[in-house]
């Protein structure tokens, strides 16, 4: 499976959250039992530190893979563009596939 790609866009100190829906090849839900994901943001894909880290939710009946970030999380990203990816991580095998990548802008907000 390769990375799908995804530009996303939020307002800082608002409360983001999307949704991936995963498929395989006959269109039907991914198997996403005994998975787990991860995904950060970072200000380049050379910075040390993450800006932030989604929490993720995964719903295996379904095949979805929610990102979410608090209002207080983003509150405390300055504005700007970031990049970000997410990795799919098969806990019986240890296998780690990146399934989604993009950039993220951050639009800066007046109301405090």
């Amino acid at each position: 499976m390769s990375a799908g790609y995804l530009n996303l866009y939020l307002d800082k100190g608002t409360t983001f959250s999307t949704t991936i829906t995963l498929d395989d090849v006959y269109g039907n839900n991914y198997d996403l039992t005994n998975m787990n994901c991860h995904s950060q943001i970072r200000k380049s894909y050379y910075s040390s530190n993450a800006a932030a880290q989604f929490t993720t939710f995964i719903n295996i009946p379904s095949g979805t893979i929610t990102l979410q970030l608090s209002a207080n999380t983003t509150a405390n990203i300055a504005a700007g563009r970031y990049v970000y990816d997410t990795f799919l991580i098969d806990n019986n095998t240890t296998v780690t596939t990146k399934i989604l990548e993009g950039t993220l802008d951050v639009a800066p907000s007046v109301t405090r």
